[in-house]
């Protein structure tokens, strides 16, 4: 009985790591294709003529490293655009960068939006429903107050709006890693791991039905059929949810070309855990379906279960030794040609603990459903915050 057990699990754990071959295949082809998608979008955006007025919204909390330059970032050389910035602290300290924006760019129309209510459980989508009524505009881009851009964002992510049944443009983005192992660890996931999904789902479901906090660009009208801000706020992941109701709608939603960057903080192990085990939970109450499906993506924990269980039988090893390899170049091909990350080579020695890393967290994330967010603890259901009793 024993022995056939042990047989059975030989034969899962090789069933699954040939399952995340296809898997690690299927992903590279996808960045490939999307990568064809981005050279061809260089060529076509020399001929974009729609630019119409933008209204930038940025929800802010606290001052980090590197604020500033994501905030300068978005100063840049396009027709008729504004940057509102919305806080519910009057005396948030990161409205002393902004004061530091407007004196470095006079000319650029910046405001702050102060946000007194608090209207639902997620604090930066309440700050997102009070700035609305400011803003001028028809076109929105909302996005994260780390997010840093290049110089022809603006017209880039808004020109898909241009065809009326785009409901939502939304962006991949790489991390830039501070020198810690967790940041180094959570950069790393970003560009070879959630990029590579969102990339293979792209392609498997010919569009992406989701957002992304990095950036969401999109029309007033749109967001106002869906509920407004109003309907996302008590969801932990808005950015998700505002692309998945659009979706529902009957809107496509685009995956931009651009690639924008993210800041990652100086994360110890501890505050790296924490992070995953938060977007994981995220991810699962968000979308379950594909969430259980990543238990056949992780090819490098099944590879090395197949050796154990076969005792280190030289089948076994080419089987582990292909399998890294395959996931190797998926890093390279999503990570380094689609996103740009110039960290990634640098980072490949930390994949397999990544990996490895990634498998505890799929199954921690099956064991509750608190998370901690902002330094508060909710619990989440059915996607939604809610405060404990």
């Amino acid at each position: 009985m024993i022995h056939l057990i042990a047989f059975i699990c030989k034969v899962v754990a090789v069933l699954c790591t040939v399952m995340s071959m296809l898997y690690y295949m299927v992903s590279i082809w996808s960045a490939a294709q999307f990568h064809t998608g981005q050279i061809r979008a260089k060529s076509a955006r020399k001929s974009t003529s729609f630019t119409p007025p933008i209204s930038i919204l940025k929800p802010l909390k606290g001052a980090d490293s590197g604020m500033y330059e994501s905030f300068r970032s978005h100063c840049l050389d396009y027709s008729q655009y504004e940057i509102l910035f919305g806080v519910s602290d009057a005396n948030d300290p990161a409205l002393r960068l902004v004061e530091q924006l407007k004196q470095e760019f006079p000319a650029t129309e910046i405001r702050v939006v102060v946000c007194e209510q608090i209207l639902g459980t997620n604090m930066k989508v309440s700050n997102l429903a009070q700035m609305l009524p400011q803003a001028l505009y028809e076109h929105l881009i909302v996005n994260d107050s780390d997010i840093l851009v290049g110089p022809e964002y603006l017209k880039n992510v808004i020109a898909p709006l241009a065809d009326a049944k785009v409901g939502l443009v939304t962006c991949l983005y790489r991390g830039h890693a501070s020198p810690t192992i967790g940041s180094r660890l959570e950069s790393l996931g970003i560009s070879t791991d959630f990029a590579a999904g969102v990339l293979t789902a792209n392609y498997l479901e010919n569009g992406i039905r989701f957002g992304m906090g990095s950036t969401l660009a999109f029309r007033r009208k749109d967001l106002q059929s869906i509920g407004g801000f109003e309907s996302l706020l008590d969801y932990l992941a808005d950015d998700y949810q505002i692309g998945y109701k659009l979706a529902q709608a009957g809107k496509e939603i685009k995956l931009s070309e651009t690639v924008v960057q993210t800041s990652v903080s100086a994360y110890s192990f501890r505050d790296f855990w924490r992070h995953q085990l938060r977007w994981a939970r995220t991810i699962r109450d968000s979308r379950s379906s594909g969430y259980f499906g990543l238990i056949f993506t992780f090819g490098f924990a099944w590879a090395i279960v197949a050796v154990l269980l076969a005792h280190g039988a030289a089948w076994a090893w080419i089987l582990l030794c292909t399998t890294l390899a395959l996931r190797m170049v998926q890093a390279i091909m999503t990570g380094r040609l689609c996103l740009e990350d110039r960290q990634v080579v640098r980072l490949l020695w930390l994949l397999p603990l990544r990996d490895l890393l990634a498998v505890t967290v799929w199954f921690a994330s099956f064991l509750g459903h608190t998370i901690r967010w902002r330094g508060d603890l909710f619990y989440l259901k059915d996607g939604k915050l809610v405060r404990p009793s």
